[in-house]
Protein backbone atom coordinates (compact mmCIF):
# COMPACT_ATOMS: atom_id res chain seq x y z
CA UNK A 1 0.00 0.00 0.00
CA UNK A 2 1.25 3.47 -0.85
CA UNK A 3 1.29 6.14 1.85
CA UNK A 4 -1.08 9.02 1.23
CA UNK A 5 0.49 12.51 0.98
CA UNK A 6 -0.56 15.54 2.94
CA UNK A 7 -2.79 18.01 1.11
CA UNK A 8 -0.91 20.47 -1.12
CA UNK A 9 -0.88 24.11 -0.02
CA UNK A 10 -3.30 26.05 -2.23
CA UNK A 11 -1.57 28.29 -4.75
CA UNK A 12 1.86 26.67 -4.38
CA UNK A 13 2.98 24.39 -7.22
CA UNK A 14 3.63 20.75 -6.38
CA UNK A 15 7.33 19.83 -6.36
CA UNK A 16 6.66 16.91 -8.71
CA UNK A 17 4.86 19.21 -11.14
CA UNK A 18 7.72 21.73 -11.00
CA UNK A 19 10.23 19.02 -11.88
CA UNK A 20 8.10 17.63 -14.72
CA UNK A 21 7.46 21.04 -16.30
CA UNK A 22 11.16 21.95 -16.06
CA UNK A 23 12.21 18.65 -17.65
CA UNK A 24 9.63 18.95 -20.44
CA UNK A 25 10.86 22.49 -21.13
CA UNK A 26 14.51 21.32 -21.19
CA UNK A 27 13.63 18.55 -23.66
CA UNK A 28 11.37 20.72 -25.82
CA UNK A 29 8.42 18.36 -25.31
CA UNK A 30 4.73 19.02 -24.76
CA UNK A 31 2.26 17.13 -22.55
CA UNK A 32 -1.47 16.52 -22.18
CA UNK A 33 -3.55 14.56 -19.71
CA UNK A 34 -6.48 12.15 -19.98
CA UNK A 35 -7.94 11.76 -16.52
CA UNK A 36 -10.78 9.81 -15.02
CA UNK A 37 -10.73 9.49 -11.21
CA UNK A 38 -8.54 12.60 -10.77
CA UNK A 39 -10.96 14.78 -12.73
CA UNK A 40 -8.31 17.16 -14.06
CA UNK A 41 -6.10 17.33 -10.96
CA UNK A 42 -2.95 16.19 -12.81
CA UNK A 43 -3.42 18.91 -15.42
CA UNK A 44 -4.19 21.41 -12.64
CA UNK A 45 -0.95 20.47 -10.87
CA UNK A 46 1.04 20.94 -14.07
CA UNK A 47 -0.61 24.27 -14.91
CA UNK A 48 -0.01 25.58 -11.38
CA UNK A 49 3.65 25.94 -12.39
CA UNK A 50 4.52 29.39 -13.76
CA UNK A 51 5.41 29.11 -17.44
CA UNK A 52 3.63 25.77 -17.87
CA UNK A 53 1.89 27.11 -20.97
CA UNK A 54 5.10 26.46 -22.91
CA UNK A 55 4.72 22.69 -22.39
CA UNK A 56 1.13 21.87 -21.36
CA UNK A 57 -1.27 21.45 -24.30
CA UNK A 58 -4.35 20.67 -22.20
CA UNK A 59 -6.33 17.91 -20.61
CA UNK A 60 -9.42 15.79 -21.08
CA UNK A 61 -11.54 14.72 -18.14
CA UNK A 62 -12.90 11.39 -19.38
CA UNK A 63 -14.90 10.29 -16.37
CA UNK A 64 -17.53 8.31 -18.26
CA UNK A 65 -16.56 5.28 -20.35
CA UNK A 66 -18.44 6.76 -23.31
CA UNK A 67 -16.20 9.86 -23.16
CA UNK A 68 -13.11 7.67 -22.94
CA UNK A 69 -14.20 6.05 -26.22
CA UNK A 70 -15.74 8.93 -28.17
CA UNK A 71 -13.53 11.86 -27.14
CA UNK A 72 -10.17 10.28 -26.33
CA UNK A 73 -10.49 7.31 -28.70
CA UNK A 74 -10.08 4.37 -26.32
CA UNK A 75 -11.17 1.21 -28.15
CA UNK A 76 -14.74 0.36 -27.09
CA UNK A 77 -13.84 -3.34 -27.24
CA UNK A 78 -11.04 -2.81 -24.74
CA UNK A 79 -13.41 -0.94 -22.44
CA UNK A 80 -16.00 -3.73 -22.68
CA UNK A 81 -13.46 -6.52 -22.24
CA UNK A 82 -11.12 -5.01 -19.61
CA UNK A 83 -13.33 -2.45 -17.89
CA UNK A 84 -12.59 1.24 -17.41
CA UNK A 85 -10.38 0.50 -14.39
CA UNK A 86 -7.60 -1.44 -16.09
CA UNK A 87 -4.02 -1.25 -17.27
CA UNK A 88 -5.15 -1.49 -20.89
CA UNK A 89 -7.42 1.55 -20.59
CA UNK A 90 -4.75 3.57 -18.75
CA UNK A 91 -2.32 2.81 -21.57
CA UNK A 92 -4.80 3.72 -24.28
CA UNK A 93 -5.79 6.95 -22.54
CA UNK A 94 -2.13 8.04 -22.32
CA UNK A 95 -1.37 7.05 -25.91
CA UNK A 96 -4.50 8.45 -27.54
CA UNK A 97 -4.54 11.81 -25.77
CA UNK A 98 -1.28 12.55 -27.58
CA UNK A 99 -3.11 12.46 -30.91
CA UNK A 100 -6.15 14.33 -29.58
CA UNK A 101 -4.00 17.14 -28.19
CA UNK A 102 -1.16 17.06 -30.72
CA UNK A 103 1.55 16.64 -28.10
CA UNK A 104 4.63 14.54 -27.40
CA UNK A 105 3.68 13.04 -24.04
CA UNK A 106 0.38 11.77 -22.62
CA UNK A 107 -0.42 11.06 -18.97
CA UNK A 108 -3.47 9.17 -17.74
CA UNK A 109 -5.31 8.15 -14.60
CA UNK A 110 -8.16 5.70 -14.11
CA UNK A 111 -9.31 3.95 -10.99
CA UNK A 112 -11.63 3.81 -8.01
CA UNK A 113 -11.47 6.66 -5.50
CA UNK A 114 -14.33 5.23 -3.43
CA UNK A 115 -16.11 5.00 -1.18
CA UNK A 116 -17.77 2.17 -3.15
CA UNK A 117 -16.19 -0.42 -5.47
CA UNK A 118 -16.48 0.11 -9.24
CA UNK A 119 -15.97 -2.28 -12.16
CA UNK A 120 -15.48 -5.06 -9.62
CA UNK A 121 -12.48 -3.24 -8.15
CA UNK A 122 -12.12 -2.05 -4.55
CA UNK A 123 -11.51 1.61 -3.67
CA UNK A 124 -7.84 2.51 -4.04
CA UNK A 125 -7.32 0.43 -7.19
CA UNK A 126 -5.70 2.85 -9.62
CA UNK A 127 -3.87 2.64 -12.94
CA UNK A 128 -1.63 5.47 -14.15
CA UNK A 129 -0.07 5.73 -17.58
CA UNK A 130 2.57 7.74 -19.40
CA UNK A 131 3.18 7.58 -23.14
CA UNK A 132 5.94 9.31 -25.04
CA UNK A 133 9.12 8.62 -27.00
CA UNK A 134 9.78 5.73 -24.59
CA UNK A 135 6.52 3.92 -25.47
CA UNK A 136 3.70 3.25 -23.01
CA UNK A 137 4.30 2.82 -19.28
CA UNK A 138 1.49 1.74 -16.94
CA UNK A 139 1.57 1.18 -13.20
CA UNK A 140 -1.07 -0.33 -10.95
CA UNK A 141 -1.44 1.27 -7.53
CA UNK A 142 -3.17 0.01 -4.39
CA UNK A 143 -3.88 3.13 -2.38
CA UNK A 144 -5.51 3.62 1.00
CA UNK A 145 -7.35 6.54 2.51
CA UNK A 146 -10.48 8.48 1.80
CA UNK A 147 -11.56 9.67 -1.65
CA UNK A 148 -9.58 12.92 -1.47
CA UNK A 149 -6.43 11.14 -0.26
CA UNK A 150 -6.63 8.51 -3.01
CA UNK A 151 -7.00 11.18 -5.68
CA UNK A 152 -4.09 13.23 -4.24
CA UNK A 153 -1.86 10.14 -4.11
CA UNK A 154 -2.80 9.32 -7.71
CA UNK A 155 -1.70 12.78 -8.85
CA UNK A 156 1.59 12.44 -6.97
CA UNK A 157 2.28 9.00 -8.42
CA UNK A 158 1.31 9.99 -11.98
CA UNK A 159 3.75 12.91 -11.81
CA UNK A 160 6.44 10.58 -10.38
CA UNK A 161 5.92 8.08 -13.23
CA UNK A 162 6.20 10.84 -15.81
CA UNK A 163 9.26 12.32 -14.08
CA UNK A 164 11.04 8.95 -14.08
CA UNK A 165 10.30 8.42 -17.79
CA UNK A 166 11.51 11.92 -18.67
CA UNK A 167 14.77 11.50 -16.71
CA UNK A 168 15.76 8.71 -19.10
CA UNK A 169 15.37 10.81 -22.24
CA UNK A 170 18.49 12.29 -23.76
CA UNK A 171 19.06 15.90 -22.79
CA UNK A 172 20.11 17.32 -26.13
CA UNK A 173 17.24 15.99 -28.21
CA UNK A 174 14.16 14.63 -26.47
CA UNK A 175 12.80 13.23 -29.70
CA UNK A 176 16.06 11.38 -30.46
CA UNK A 177 15.41 8.44 -28.22
CA UNK A 178 15.22 6.89 -24.83
CA UNK A 179 17.92 5.63 -22.57
CA UNK A 180 20.78 7.48 -21.03
CA UNK A 181 23.65 9.50 -22.35
CA UNK A 182 24.03 10.49 -25.97
CA UNK A 183 26.76 8.66 -27.85
CA UNK A 184 29.84 10.71 -28.77
CA UNK A 185 29.28 9.97 -32.46
CA UNK A 186 25.88 9.57 -34.14
CA UNK A 187 24.93 5.95 -34.69
CA UNK A 188 24.04 4.96 -38.25
CA UNK A 189 21.42 2.25 -37.77
CA UNK A 190 21.98 1.04 -41.33
CA UNK A 191 25.45 -0.14 -40.36
CA UNK A 192 24.38 -2.11 -37.30
CA UNK A 193 24.11 -5.87 -37.66
CA UNK A 194 20.79 -5.94 -35.80
CA UNK A 195 19.20 -3.20 -37.95
CA UNK A 196 16.23 -4.37 -40.05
Amino acid sequence: MTAVPQQQDAGRPDAGALAVVARLRDLGLTVATAESLTGGLVCAALTSVPGASSVVRGGVVAYASEVKATVVGVDAGVLAREGAVSAAVAGELAARVRAVMGCDVGVSTTGVAGPDPADGRPPGTVFIGACGPWGILVEELSLTGNREQIRAATVRDALALLSAALKNLRDADGRAGYGGARPEQPVDTNEREDAP
